[in-house]
């Protein structure tokens, strides 16, 4: 399955533009709708996802490799963790160290990109889920990248962010702004949208 994947992403790749921003996730983000969320917010970058079922932490390097580093990305979106839950309850040192690595083979490899560490979502407040993400911020911080936490409680209107870019453009900007969206905005539109919000 995830050979198809690769396969599949590697074709899509001879038709990518370089430079955008990528999302790296699992299941949960395979099906996210870019095109319809571009649309919606006026996003003003390729994006494009490279997600594939079960993604963990061992095999993230090589679908970076295969998938994402000939996009050389401007930013890469990292969801990784769901998958490991398991691995990191048991083993939390090493899936800090793993973590550690895969995000220097990324820059080994995309030295001028950026680099943001997902963090997992927790509706129910999972004891485990919320001390990975906690790992996850303090390997952000350590590693220089930015964090994108999605497991907070607040709550997130994606109709009024909508209505508030459709104001913004009709008081006379006939282009997006040049400047780059914040990663917090960008990460909520992406990761926190319901198909239902876009409408």
């Amino acid at each position: 399955m995830l050979d198809n994947a690769i396969k599949k992403y590697t074709a899509l790749n001879e038709l990518a533009e370089q430079g955008g921003i990528v999302i790296l996730g699992g299941s949960a983000d395979r099906d996210i709708p870019l095109c319809e969320l571009k649309q919606a917010f006026a996003l003003d970058a390729n994006l494009y996802n490279r997600s594939v079922d079960d993604l963990s932490i061992d095999t993230a390097a090589k679908v970076y490799d295969a998938c994402v580093a000939p996009l050389r990305p401007e930013t890469v979106l990292l969801h990784v963790g769901a998958a490991d839950l398991n691995f990191f309850a048991e083993h939390p040192a090493e899936f800090d160290q793993a973590y550690r690595e895969l995000i220097g083979h990324i820059k080994a490899a995309n030295p001028k990109g950026r680099i943001v560490i997902i963090s997992l979502k927790n509706p129910t407040e999972e004891a485990n889920i919320a001390e990975m993400n906690k790992h996850l911020r303090y390997i952000a911080e350590s590693e220089q990248c930015e964090y994108g936490d999605i497991a907070a409680k607040r709550v997130w209107n994606p109709k009024q962010t909508k209505d508030v870019v459709s104001f913004v453009y009709s008081t006379g900007f006939v282009r997006p702004l040049h400047s780059k969206r914040p990663i917090y905005d960008l990460v909520k539109i992406l990761f926190c949208c319901e198909a239902s919000c876009i409408a």
